[in-house]
């Protein structure tokens, strides 16, 4: 017969692994919808996700490509310099004031049928500002010009 002290023990260890276990579920179950991974569109050409996966796009706005549509929606077209991808807004808010070509712009949305569908846009907020992942991308390209020099 076992010691009440290894079998307090044992217990001990099986309500540990079980609150880990459970742990580790609701960890995932809240990130399901949490992470956003972030691609250029050259990386949208190599290897493009799912029908359902929800991600952010990055890049500038192509000069001449804002179409407006109907109501808040509109067609615009990123580019990180060597690859464009069409995107089509169709949000609850209107274009943002400081959302123009030539900008750097992180839209938000899923890839669907070779365009990108966008919900949610991210603008610049003053002369300067890029988000740093569009820098990175745009560098890589050869494509960004440094607005200090």
């Amino acid at each position: 017969m076992k010691s009440l002290k290894k079998q307090r023990r044992i217990q001990v260890l099986i309500a540990a692994a079980v609150a880990l276990v459970v742990a580790v579920v609701l960890i995932g179950y809240g990130f399901r919808d949490g992470i956003n991974l972030y691609r250029s569109p050259s990386q949208l050409a190599e290897s493009a996700p799912g029908p359902e996966e929800y991600f952010q796009l990055g890049g500038l706005v192509k000069e001449g490509s804002i179409a407006n549509a109907d109501g808040v929606a509109f067609d615009f077209v990123i580019t990180d310099g060597a690859t464009e991808v069409p995107v089509r807004y169709v949000g609850r808010d209107p274009r943002p004031d400081l959302f123009k070509e030539g900008q750097g712009t992180i839209a938000k949305g899923y890839y669907r049928g070779g365009r990108f569908e966008a919900e949610d846009l991210l603008a610049k907020h003053d002369e300067t500002y890029m988000p740093k992942e569009v820098v990175d991308t745009l560098k890589a390209t050869g494509v960004y010009k440094d607005p200090n020099s």
